[in-house]
């Protein structure tokens, strides 16, 4: 069973840093995309930062600059690195990632999803 387990977050001050970190594990052939996104109260869930399988790197422009999105390919693991943090990045993060995985002898791609964790950023 393939699941993502997600560590950090917490409360910090204005300007403060947190650190995410999501690890996939279970019967995984490759890793596609893995990435993070945020659902603040009454907002619709959205894109933060992704990075593919050649390192390539997308994010939302209200964090450029002040966000890392990076891997660890031999542990299966994405981090986030969230530096100059505002009261606007308050949310919850979620972790997602787009596996190939091997299920009843077929390749196939699913998307997964963390258990989400809670971002505050509170003076």
């Amino acid at each position: 069973q393939v699941q993502l387990v997600q560590s950090g977050g917490g409360l910090v001050q204005p300007e403060g840093s947190l650190r995410l970190s999501c690890t996939a594990s279970g019967s995984i052939f490759s890793i596609r995309t893995m990435g993070w996104y945020r659902q603040a109260p009454g907002k619709q869930r959205e894109l933060v930062a992704d990075i593919n399988s050649g390192g390539s790197t997308n994010y939302i422009d209200s964090v450029k600059g002040r966000f890392t999105i990076s891997r660890d390919g031999a542990k299966n693991t994405v981090y986030l690195q969230m530096n100059s943090l505002q009261f606007e990045d308050t949310a919850v993060y979620y972790c997602n990632a787009l596996l190939e995985i091997l299920s009843g002898g077929l390749f196939s791609s699913r998307n997964y999803w963390g258990q989400g964790t809670q971002v505050t950023v509170s003076s």
